[in-house]
């Protein structure tokens, strides 16, 4: 029998193997038509199917109400950096924006190409990103024209465990966390995600927009970048990432079909709570984020011995426990465990977590 193989990779991450069964079975052939879908047109009656239909599933598992647009757009999360601010920062005007890992600083350093950016609050020490800092410890400024942050950090493994409140349009990058728990969406002015951790392949980015803050681009904001462009023409401006979109339909109807988010994250936390526990138990290993603040998206951890490094990465891949390593800028080792991990994954990695320890210790 063939080893089973569990993809732990940060994104592009692992899609549910019954959505690429179903591709894979479509995809020379799609409807009927003796052509891939990602051959039609993407204004054709087929295909117009398709983005309604994955749109209004996105809507049933969120909860989406019609004060929201949802759009589906090129250029993944890092897109958003910039599209945030063309479309919402007035020229000459601040935002605020909270530091809690790479990917808010990342965000940041695109921000402050299109205004000033106050950075309200900041959760780095000398250990990295372990924590975030509470919410009345804010400086918050009067004069923003939103507060921007990331609810799940992927590389540092650092987890909001509530939605700020905050007076102004509060911007979530969600790209790591989307549809892995319940949320209110009418807390947020603006939700975005890149696709490729639990939504579908890299390329395309999820746009949930409140539709009164549309129609606010800053002059010389890309045709491509414009909220309000892109909702008046279905995300169809110009030819969308047509099979993309096609995947994340799919993945849609999968979650659906698993009881929606509710039961997904029932799932997400089994699968999380039975990795730190572990971890936690354990001498060998180690997670360096405050417990309240733990991501159940990505978890970072470290060997007590770094020598074993490359040992552990070699010997995990022989059984099956693929891209452990951790992000090339805080080390160790990382499991991402998104929607489409089982938890007989996680059962796998922690048992050969065991056993490596026994073995090196």
């Amino acid at each position: 029998m063939t080893k089973p193989i569990f993809n732990f990779c940060a994104g592009p991450a692992m899609l549910p193997k019954a959505v690429m069964a179903q591709a894979q079975q479509e995809f020379v052939n799609w409807n009927d038509l003796g052509c891939s879908v990602m051959e039609i047109s993407h204004r054709s009656a087929n295909y117009i199917d398709v983005a309604k239909q994955a749109e209004q599933d996105l809507r049933d598992l969120m909860n989406i109400s019609g004060d929201y647009e949802v759009l589906f757009m090129h250029g993944g999360g890092r897109g958003q950096f910039a599209s945030v601010p063309l479309n919402l920062l007035p020229a000459g005007g601040e935002a605020d924006y909270i530091s809690t890992g790479s990917w808010s600083n990342a965000a940041i350093a695109e921000g402050k190409k299109f205004g000033k950016v106050n950075i309200a609050a900041e959760s780095h020490s000398e250990n990295g990103f372990a924590s975030i800092l509470p919410r009345d410890k804010w400086n918050l400024s009067d004069n923003a024209a939103y507060v921007h942050y990331c609810p799940n950090e992927t590389v540092d493994g650092v987890e909001f465990d509530y939605i700020p409140d905050v007076d102004k349009p509060l911007i979530a990058d969600m790209s790591s966390c989307i549809l892995s728990s319940e949320i209110d969406v009418s807390k947020f002015g603006l939700i975005y995600a890149g696709a490729q951790k639990n939504i579908g392949p890299s390329g395309l980015a999820i746009v949930i927009v409140r539709k009164d803050l549309m129609g606010k681009s800053r002059e010389g904001t890309p045709s491509i970048y414009d909220y309000a462009l892109q909702s008046q023409s279905d995300s169809m401006f110009n030819t969308p990432p047509t099979f993309a979109w096609y995947l994340a339909g799919l993945v849609f109807k999968w979650l659906k079909a698993q009881g929606g988010v509710k039961a997904v994250q029932a799932i997400n936390k089994q699968k999380a709570d039975l990795l730190y526990n572990y971890i936690d138990e354990s001498e060998f290993y180690s997670n360096r984020v405050v417990a309240n603040y733990r991501s159940k998206m990505n978890v970072p951890f470290y060997l007590k011995d770094e020598n074993l490094n490359k040992a552990f990465l070699a010997e995990s891949e022989a059984n099956g426990l693929l891209a452990l390593k951790g992000h090339r800028s805080v080390g160790g080792m990382r499991a991402s465990i998104y929607n489409a991990m089982p938890l007989e994954g996680v059962q796998a990695l922690v048992e050969f977590m065991q056993d490596f320890a026994q073995r090196n210790s």
